[in-house]
């Protein structure tokens, strides 16, 4: 599943630690996101895509594997 996380948080020049502690989850899982190996639960999908101020379906692309 595509996701835009990586692109958004560079764009807003955040490390990966500071995107994990924003939402609450550690580095590795911010990493396991953003390199498509670990799909986030709803719950987190949700914080993520509010963070960055989109829907979940703009933030996460399950078409595009």
């Amino acid at each position: 599943m595509r996701n835009r996380v990586r692109e958004l948080r560079i764009q807003r020049d955040m490390s990966q630690a500071e995107l994990g502690a924003a939402l609450g989850v550690s580095r590795q899982t911010v990493i396991s996101i953003e390199s498509g190996r670990y799909l986030p639960s709803l719950p987190l999908a949700f914080r993520i895509a509010r963070f960055f101020g989109m829907t979940v379906d703009k933030m996460f692309d399950p078409e595009d594997e």
